[in-house]
């Protein structure tokens, strides 16, 4: 199961579809993890309290870029209300402080970023993004 993760991981690293100027957002925000020089743009579009679409540009390791696509494809579409809720227990979940496999289904993807909390070097590189749209959302 773990090969499968680090391949989806891989996959959003070197070939992601959400990587791109997103025309007509609502909101822009970046996003910089200084201990490594990873920095993001993120780009929302909503429709009322609706995640219509998302996009990102930037650059930073592995961990980041693939974090920042599959949080896109997590997001999309989801109310901000629920959006919120995923951004909570992907943060609890690299944290450590939430474990439950119920609770993480909601991650969908995103749970191949379980085993980071394992490196903390990289904590950062996966909740960069997290953190950017936390910051748009609490503007909401």
């Amino acid at each position: 199961m773990e090969d499968i993760y680090n391949d989806l991981i891989m996959e959003h690293s070197m070939n992601s579809y959400n990587k791109k100027k997103l025309e007509n957002a609502d909101y822009e925000q970046i996003g910089h993890n200084p201990n490594c020089g990873d920095e993001i743009t993120l780009e929302l579009k909503l429709s009322g309290d609706i995640i219509e679409d998302m996009a990102f540009l930037g650059h930073g390791c592995a961990i980041s870029q693939s974090s920042t696509s599959i949080m896109i494809d997590t997001l999309r579409g989801k109310t901000i209300k629920e959006a919120k809720e995923i951004i909570k227990t992907f943060i609890a979940m690299i944290k450590r402080e939430e474990q439950e496999e119920e609770k993480l289904k909601k991650l969908e993807d995103a749970v191949a970023f379980r085993n980071v909390s394992n490196m903390p070097a990289r904590v950062k590189c996966a909740l960069l993004a997290w953190h950017t749209i936390e910051e748009i959302l609490d503007e909401k």
